[in-house]
């Protein structure tokens, strides 16, 4: 195989991987709400007020608590499982290859370098 071909198949599975995995999981739960307006773009001019009555930017402000993000990766490392142990079975597979299909139309992805550095920052 070639590495055209090695690319286009690692991309293919990484896009179906995040259709299937990802998408639709408490992220979902997370993503919904209403979106703040900046003007400043960078969300820089965002202040968000708490129980307490502190205000902080919301570029300071954890959009996730400790067990939120201990749910949502415990949800996304059971999917990959799910899927990884269920590929070799026919309708899983037929599935997959329905949500590729979809998945096909999302934008192709680009090298994440900075993935590299920071498994060597925290290797």
């Amino acid at each position: 195989m070639n590495a055209a071909d090695e690319k286009r198949i690692a991309a293919m599975m990484a896009k179906t991987l995040a259709m299937m995995c990802v998408r639709n999981t408490e992220l979902e739960t997370l993503h919904s709400g209403i979106v703040p307006v900046t003007h400043a773009g960078d969300y820089s001019d965002v202040r968000v007020i708490d129980a307490d009555g502190r205000e902080i930017a919301w570029n300071d402000v954890s959009h996730l608590d400790d067990d939120q993000m201990r749910s949502l990766m415990k949800e996304i490392v059971n999917r990959l499982y799910t899927f990884n142990i269920s590929i070799d079975d026919p309708d899983f597979r037929n599935s997959v290859d329905r949500w590729a299909r979809i998945a096909e139309r999302w934008d192709e992805p680009d090298p994440d370098l900075a993935f590299f550095r920071k498994l060597a920052e925290e290797g």
